[in-house]
């Protein structure tokens, strides 16, 4: 039986999903809003001809990063009032979900998503598509209306300005990364401040984004002393102040998070970043409004 224009529809939209979230995510570092940017998208997607539609993944790619620009540059006019650092959305993953694929596993790192915060929004699309998802130069200059040498010059800005501020790319061990972050936790917890700074990179940083909305420190904390004083500080008195604090390891980003309840409530959740076996990177989120992402895991593909 042939089916239905508008089941056609769906049927091609529904096997890209993981991809074009990944795409959507990628940009604008948030799964809620990449949530949204899917379902404006899929609207426009159900009123395509689709006899005019010669490459699917194209289309549906081109048609995803539009949305998702869009949506970048209306919260760009936002954040200039937002309270303290701003991070991104940590998006819950399966285990092995993006291990495997080690360009996939950078590109979705927290420590990536803030360097690609710092590009400006057709640099981060042409740096998604180019480097992650192997557009080509005039694909993806036909998605955001620039010429193929413009996209070029763009694309070589983009990977230089990313090369220098996040150098140690390399494979993810998500396992040796939880072990490590686990380890450090029940150290904390003993309040053991030698073994602490032993796990701890000299240049460790903490950084909290809580959007004016949740406690939270509102400056980065930098400093293995400081970092590890201000862990223990919590573990010590949290318990004092939140009845039934408890902790839970999850993977977020491809890095073991630390998800933060008081009885059934979720009050925040912290990625650790580790390299070479020392943790360089506590990047905490309190904001409520970048929780509810982490109810439920998503599945991210190239």
């Amino acid at each position: 039986m042939t089916a239905t224009p508008g089941a056609e529809h769906a049927e091609r939209f529904t096997h890209l999903r993981p991809l074009l979230f990944t795409i959507a995510y990628e940009i604008l570092g948030s799964a809620t809003e990449a949530d949204d940017v899917l379902q404006d998208s899929y609207l426009r997607w159900a009123d395509v001809d689709l006899a005019t539609v010669r490459d699917t993944k194209a289309y549906l790619a081109q048609l995803v990063t539009r949305q998702a620009l869009n949506a970048l540059r209306v919260r760009a006019r936002r954040r200039e009032d937002y309270i303290g650092p701003w991070l991104p959305e940590p998006l819950l993953l399966e285990p092995t979900d993006a291990s495997s694929d080690v360009i996939l596993a950078e590109s979705v790192s927290m420590a990536m998503l803030v360097v690609l915060e710092t590009l400006t929004p057709d640099e981060r699309a042409v740096f998604v598509l180019h480097e992650v998802f192997g557009f080509s130069h005039d694909e993806i200059a036909s998605t955001i209306d620039k010429s193929p040498n413009a996209v070029r010059q763009m694309a070589y800005r983009a990977r230089e300005h990313v090369q220098s501020r996040r150098r140690r790319m390399k494979p993810v061990d998500f396992t040796t990364s939880v072990r490590v972050a686990e380890q450090f936790m029940t150290t904390a917890a003993n309040g053991d401040m030698e073994q602490l700074l032993s796990m701890l990179a000299p240049d460790a940083a903490w950084t909290a984004d809580s959007g004016g909305k949740a406690p939270a420190v509102r400056r980065p904390v930098v400093g293995a002393k400081r970092v590890a004083a201000l862990v223990v500080s919590f573990l010590r008195r949290g318990p004092e102040r939140v009845p039934g604090l408890r902790f839970e390891t999850v993977n977020c980003n491809n890095a073991p998070a630390i998800v933060v309840y008081g009885g059934d409530e979720l009050l925040g959740v912290f990625l650790v970043e580790v390299v070479d076996g020392k943790i360089t990177n506590f990047y905490a989120m309190a904001n409520p409004e970048k929780l509810a992402g982490i109810a439920r895991p998503r599945t991210i593909r190239r």
